[in-house]
């Protein structure tokens, strides 16, 4: 099917953008190619100083990947937690229960898997990209809608030439590798003649496959500031959204009522049409923890004029009551950057600052091999005399004269590579010292650190030189927080289930909806409190996620006296609460039985409290549910019992 003129220049006008963008990121595109062959263990080598005659360089034959060690070492498997705060004393258990709301979704999407693949890709390329979306075809049996979070490699974002921060520009690319079935399923646009245009968006020398294409989004500022979005594939477009973050509603396009199926209820055409509105219209009250909207305003008739200008109108009218949809108008993509380098998209690479060390023992390992192979052993033997060459224990040699055995000698030939080999340490020492990379930090043994505090200062020293990648880390951490909450208000119609941590250690489940950040004006006005929160991490976490750590830490406060009198029922309650929190094993139960000891503990005292007020009241006291008399033992009225 032939495009219409105005699609056609849009798709020309989108595919010429990408050309020139992808153009002018070309050489970090072939830049990337080389960094991920080093990580991998790449036999190439640059300026070498050895070649044969026919000019042809060598390959090295022997590789230690000093680049993967190194880069392997960095790996952390900590996921930052989120830590929200509010602009406003009156937002804050608002602001906790957000926070609380984002930890489970962190349970929920697969951040393990994103996180391992990102703290591989950062430092080896300088940088990786969050795609954030909300899917509408994730949904439970109450709730429509979910967050879904993807990790992009940076091949596949081009961003626009001569920007580097993806909020200030026009426009970015996306490439994504679709089966042919997933275009069609989606879109229901068939792609089945179409070919794959960029192999490479599904890895590192990857050739063309049949069942797959190659889908081109690009994600641009529209004229009111919103997000656009256009997709295509080929020559066929797939999604031409102006305002795509906006919300819409399916239509009728001859009544103008609204459609919830595929024929109109009300006229029985089916011609559906998508446009965006802008609020929507209340048919019930809602519910919410600051207090309830309702579906029916007052508001006031505007007075008019006759022609002989007399006033009518005014009063009160009843009206349903409209609510503004929530906008994100940002790009649903975050950047992680290793480390922040002045007019670069994405962030230095480590791979690029050790590269001259990796060739520099690839070249020395392959030369020590040459030596070592090339040395051996050599006999001297008389002229005449052979030497059986077979491995029986015994061999016979055979001589003329007595001189002859005089002869007969072996010589070993071993070169010396001490040379070699103190450049090849010293290349990795060097390597290692770019990046911050100690013995100690890597857990290996450190000849420097003479003592367990030294070993501990060492590291310490280490993760000094690298909180600046941790930093990097936690600040897109922040990002992708904040833009998580701004889908949350736009598209999450239904309240969602929040599990949080009581002051006791419990849980309880509480529930969030985004109605709840809606507040009203003097004017009347509705607005939302997306701007009211600030969006960190809570630096806290890693220590937390180390429960040994932790556990140790916690006993320690018990027996110093942290939690209150060691020996106190309510000192160990608090303990074993707080062991719960950290997950210890068996803490829950244990917890329970204490209280359930202190429960007892309470009605006995109570029991022996209301004994002695009825023993004061009545001049008896009780054994076994019978008064017993008492004896006055002073004359102020004190009271022993009898035996």
């Amino acid at each position: 099917m032939r495009l219409k003129k105005k699609d056609s220049e849009k798709l020309d006008l989108w595919r010429e953008r990408l050309r020139r963008a992808k153009e002018s990121y070309q050489a970090e595109l072939d830049q990337m190619e080389r960094r991920h062959n080093l990580y991998k263990g790449t036999r190439d080598v640059d300026k070498y100083a050895g070649s044969d005659y026919k000019g042809k360089v060598k390959r090295a034959s022997v590789r230690r990947n000093i680049v993967a060690e190194i880069i392997e070492a960095q790996v952390s498997s900590d996921i930052p937690q989120p830590k929200v705060a509010a602009r406003h004393q009156e937002y804050e258990e608002l602001a906790r229960l957000v926070e609380d709301w984002l930890r489970g979704e962190l349970d929920r999407l697969p951040m393990e898997v994103i996180n391992d693949q990102d703290e591989r890709t950062t430092p080896v390329q300088g940088g990786d990209i969050y795609l954030v979306e909300w899917d509408n075809e994730r949904h439970t049996h109450s709730t429509a809608g979910e967050i879904s979070i993807e990790l992009l490699h940076p091949k596949q974002v081009i961003p626009q030439q001569g920007a580097t921060e993806i909020a200030d520009m026009d426009y970015i690319f996306v490439r994504m590798a679709q089966t042919k079935e997933y275009i069609k399923s989606k879109y229901g646009v068939d792609v089945y003649d179409e070919k794959e245009d960029e192999p490479g968006a599904r890895g590192f020398g990857e050739s063309t496959a049949d069942g797959m294409v190659t889908q081109d989004i690009v994600y641009y500022r529209n004229k009111r500031g919103g997000i656009g979005r256009f997709s295509w594939v080929g020559d066929k477009i797939l999604e031409d959204m102006e305002d795509y973050q906006a919300r819409r509603l399916t239509y009728c396009s001859k009544c103008g009522q609204i459609m919830r199926g595929d024929t109109c209820e009300y006229c029985g055409q089916k011609k559906p049409e998508e446009r965006t509105v802008e609020s929507e219209t209340l048919f019930e009250d809602i519910r919410r923890s600051g207090g309830d909207i309702s579906a029916v305003t007052e508001k006031e008739k505007p007075v008019q004029l006759d022609e002989y200008g007399n006033q009518y109108g005014g009063g009160m009218e009843q009206v349903q009551t409209q609510l503004p949809y929530y906008i994100p108008g940002c790009y649903p993509l975050v950047l992680r950057r290793n480390v922040s380098a002045f007019g670069s998209f994405l962030g230095d690479s480590d791979v690029d600052k050790i590269e001259d060390q990796q060739m520099s023992i690839n070249k020395t390992a392959s030369k020590i091999e040459e030596k070592i192979l090339g040395g051996g052993s050599f006999v001297t033997l008389p002229a005449g005399v052979n030497v059986e060459t077979t491995d029986r224990e015994f061999k016979v040699v055979r001589i003329k004269d007595l001189p002859d055995k005089a002869a007969i000698d072996v010589f070993t030939m071993q070169p010396d590579i001490s040379k070699d080999l103190q450049w090849h340490e010293q290349s990795y020492q060097s390597a290692r010292n770019i990046i911050g990379i100690t013995d100690s930090f890597q857990g290996r043994y450190d000849s420097s650190a003479i003592s367990g505090t030294a070993k501990q200062f060492s590291a310490a020293q280490a993760a000094g030189r690298l909180e600046s990648k941790r930093t990097m880390k936690n600040f897109s951490y922040s990002e992708l927080f904040k833009l998580m909450f701004k889908f949350f208000l736009a598209y999450a119609d239904e309240p969602r289930s929040v599990k949080r941590k009581t002051d006791d250690g419990s849980e309880q489940y509480d529930s969030i909806s985004r109605y709840d950040f809606l507040e009203q004006d003097a004017a009347g006005e509705w607005y939302w409190l997306a701007d009211e929160f600030l969006f960190s991490v809570d630096t806290s976490a890693p220590l937390a996620s180390n429960r040994e750590a932790m556990w140790k830490e916690t006993r320690e406060n018990l027996t110093s006296g942290a939690f209150g009198d060691p020996s106190d029922l309510k000192t160990l309650i608090r303990f074993w609460a707080k062991m719960d929190m950290l997950h210890y094993p068996g803490a829950k139960e244990t917890k329970q039985q204490l209280e359930r000891d202190y429960q007892e503990q309470q009605q006995a005292m109570q029991m022996m409290q209301q004994a002695g007020q009825y023993a004061q009241t009545t001049g008896f006291g009780t054994s076994l549910g019978a008064p017993v008399p008492m004896a006055q033992t002073t004359a102020t009225g004190n009271y022993s019992t009898m035996a």
